[in-house]
Protein backbone atom coordinates (compact mmCIF):
# COMPACT_ATOMS: atom_id res chain seq x y z
CA UNK A 1 0.00 0.00 0.00
CA UNK A 2 2.46 2.82 1.19
CA UNK A 3 4.48 1.71 -2.48
CA UNK A 4 1.27 3.85 -4.18
CA UNK A 5 1.33 6.28 -1.72
CA UNK A 6 5.28 7.05 -1.95
CA UNK A 7 4.47 6.80 -6.31
CA UNK A 8 1.81 9.58 -6.14
CA UNK A 9 3.96 11.46 -3.56
CA UNK A 10 6.82 11.31 -6.20
CA UNK A 11 5.01 12.43 -8.99
CA UNK A 12 3.23 15.27 -6.40
CA UNK A 13 6.46 16.35 -5.81
CA UNK A 14 7.61 16.35 -9.48
CA UNK A 15 4.86 18.86 -9.96
CA UNK A 16 5.84 21.36 -7.51
CA UNK A 17 7.06 24.69 -9.85
CA UNK A 18 10.78 24.32 -8.15
CA UNK A 19 10.97 21.28 -9.83
CA UNK A 20 9.56 22.06 -13.29
CA UNK A 21 5.86 21.53 -12.69
CA UNK A 22 3.66 23.94 -15.73
CA UNK A 23 0.33 25.22 -14.15
CA UNK A 24 -1.01 25.44 -17.86
CA UNK A 25 -0.97 21.72 -18.00
CA UNK A 26 -0.86 20.27 -14.51
CA UNK A 27 -3.17 21.02 -12.36
CA UNK A 28 -1.58 19.73 -9.45
CA UNK A 29 1.46 22.19 -10.36
CA UNK A 30 -1.51 24.54 -10.42
CA UNK A 31 -2.94 24.27 -7.05
CA UNK A 32 0.79 24.85 -5.94
CA UNK A 33 1.33 28.35 -8.33
CA UNK A 34 -1.94 29.03 -5.93
CA UNK A 35 -0.04 28.80 -2.54
CA UNK A 36 -1.35 27.41 0.84
CA UNK A 37 -4.31 28.64 1.11
CA UNK A 38 -5.66 27.11 -2.19
CA UNK A 39 -4.36 23.70 -1.34
CA UNK A 40 -6.12 24.04 2.53
CA UNK A 41 -9.40 25.16 0.92
CA UNK A 42 -9.29 22.73 -1.57
CA UNK A 43 -8.89 20.00 1.47
CA UNK A 44 -11.94 21.40 3.29
CA UNK A 45 -13.81 20.72 0.17
CA UNK A 46 -12.68 17.14 -0.30
CA UNK A 47 -13.22 16.55 3.56
CA UNK A 48 -16.60 17.94 3.25
CA UNK A 49 -17.65 16.05 0.20
CA UNK A 50 -16.73 12.79 1.92
CA UNK A 51 -18.35 13.36 4.99
CA UNK A 52 -21.53 14.07 1.98
CA UNK A 53 -20.92 10.72 0.77
CA UNK A 54 -20.82 9.14 3.96
CA UNK A 55 -24.48 10.58 5.20
CA UNK A 56 -25.74 9.73 1.66
CA UNK A 57 -24.59 6.19 1.91
CA UNK A 58 -26.10 5.29 5.30
CA UNK A 59 -28.98 6.63 3.26
CA UNK A 60 -28.94 4.79 0.49
CA UNK A 61 -27.02 1.35 1.28
CA UNK A 62 -24.15 2.54 -1.44
CA UNK A 63 -20.80 3.49 -0.02
CA UNK A 64 -18.78 3.63 -3.65
CA UNK A 65 -19.32 7.44 -3.65
CA UNK A 66 -17.18 7.30 -0.33
CA UNK A 67 -14.88 5.51 -1.47
CA UNK A 68 -14.19 7.98 -4.79
CA UNK A 69 -14.76 11.15 -1.74
CA UNK A 70 -11.99 9.76 0.25
CA UNK A 71 -9.60 8.79 -2.76
CA UNK A 72 -10.38 12.28 -3.28
CA UNK A 73 -9.27 13.39 0.20
CA UNK A 74 -6.34 11.29 0.14
CA UNK A 75 -4.87 12.82 -2.81
CA UNK A 76 -5.28 16.43 -1.74
CA UNK A 77 -3.81 15.94 1.59
CA UNK A 78 -0.41 14.41 -0.39
CA UNK A 79 -0.44 17.80 -2.01
CA UNK A 80 -1.24 19.30 1.25
CA UNK A 81 2.21 17.57 2.45
CA UNK A 82 4.38 18.13 -0.46
CA UNK A 83 3.23 21.91 -0.12
CA UNK A 84 4.89 21.49 3.73
CA UNK A 85 7.77 19.44 2.76
CA UNK A 86 6.40 16.08 3.99
CA UNK A 87 5.39 12.92 2.83
CA UNK A 88 3.23 10.03 3.05
CA UNK A 89 5.88 7.64 4.91
CA UNK A 90 6.25 10.63 7.73
CA UNK A 91 2.56 10.11 8.25
CA UNK A 92 2.80 5.94 8.44
CA UNK A 93 5.42 6.48 11.19
CA UNK A 94 3.39 8.88 12.98
CA UNK A 95 0.89 6.23 12.72
CA UNK A 96 3.34 3.47 13.81
CA UNK A 97 4.33 5.72 16.63
CA UNK A 98 0.51 6.29 18.25
CA UNK A 99 -0.21 2.31 17.23
CA UNK A 100 -1.38 0.84 20.60
CA UNK A 101 -2.03 3.31 22.03
CA UNK A 102 -5.74 4.37 22.53
CA UNK A 103 -6.85 7.65 21.34
CA UNK A 104 -7.54 9.05 24.65
CA UNK A 105 -4.36 7.96 26.00
CA UNK A 106 -2.63 9.49 22.58
CA UNK A 107 -5.12 13.00 22.98
CA UNK A 108 -3.74 13.09 26.99
CA UNK A 109 -0.01 12.62 25.72
CA UNK A 110 -0.72 15.32 22.89
CA UNK A 111 -2.46 17.91 25.96
CA UNK A 112 0.16 17.21 28.18
CA UNK A 113 2.98 18.15 25.69
CA UNK A 114 0.86 21.39 24.21
CA UNK A 115 1.28 22.77 28.34
CA UNK A 116 4.95 21.47 28.17
CA UNK A 117 5.24 23.58 25.12
CA UNK A 118 3.73 26.73 26.26
CA UNK A 119 5.13 26.36 29.69
CA UNK A 120 1.76 25.82 32.08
Amino acid sequence: MSDILDRLALIIESRKLANGGDPDKSYVARLFSKGDDAILKKIGEEATETVMAAKDARRDGDASKVLYECADLWFHSLIMLAQFDLSPGQVLEELARREGLSGLEEKANRKLVERERNGD
